[in-house]
């Protein structure tokens, strides 16, 4: 998403687009729509001269023997930016694999504008990781953004509000990446740990996981 005009792109339940991340950017700036799903996105990747390769490229054993053992607790492999440029253009992306043990073409919250995804030039840039069922109901990239707009909270605030309070009295778990218009980054989450990391322009970087560990 480009938080300078609010221009989205997104595919879902897609299994041979390569870098899915590349099509949904091809969906926004080379199609009128903003999602593409199935059969049908892998055909758009494909006149976009997008790499298409096996299913059998996205195997791993170890998430094959995750989905055999049938973990109580499901199991997600998202991957997000958030990004603020030197004109002051904020950015999102995510891209996920989905659940252990989903559904047949059950779509999560990563390609849903303002579930997972959001950026917006007056306020923030969000991606988001967990349980996507809630990040959907909550419209949780976009509730951060909109607590920021008409109720002047910070980044920060925001983010913690949103999955500290209210995702946590659902039931949700899970975590957000964000940095807003000033350069300010924000990352909240209610579970044990989040691999995270942020870089700035001046060379300052860091990479955690843990709680306690936090932005210096």
């Amino acid at each position: 998403m480009d938080g300078s005009d609010l221009d989205a792109g997104a595919v879902a339940s897609v299994t041979d687009i390569k870098n899915p991340i590349s099509a949904a950017r091809a969906v926004m700036t080379k199609s009128p729509h903003v999602m593409l799903s199935g059969a049908g996105a892998s055909e758009f990747a494909r006149e976009q001269g997008l790499e298409i390769v096996s299913p059998d490229y996205f195997f791993t054993q170890s998430r094959w023997d995750a989905l055999q053992e049938i973990l109580k607790k499901e199991k997600n492999g998202t991957v997000g930016c958030c990004a603020l440029d030197t004109h002051g253009n904020l950015a999102a992306g995510t891209s996920t694999g989905g659940m252990d043990n989903k559904r047949y073409n059950r779509i999560g919250d990563t390609p849903i504008i303002g579930a997972g995804t959001y950026a917006n030039n007056a306020t923030c840039a969000v991606s988001a990781t967990g349980h996507g069922e809630f990040f959907i109901r909550w419209t949780v990239a976009h509730d951060i953004s909109a607590l920021m707009e008409y109720k002047g909270l910070t980044l920060s605030e925001a983010s913690e509000l949103v999955v500290n309070d209210k995702l946590v009295k659902a039931g949700g778990s899970g975590g957000v990446i964000g940095v807003d218009r000033k350069g300010n980054i924000a990352m909240s989450f209610n579970s044990a740990g989040m691999f995270r990391a942020f870089a700035r322009a001046g060379g300052s970087s860091g990479v955690y996981i843990y709680k306690e560990e936090g932005i210096q």
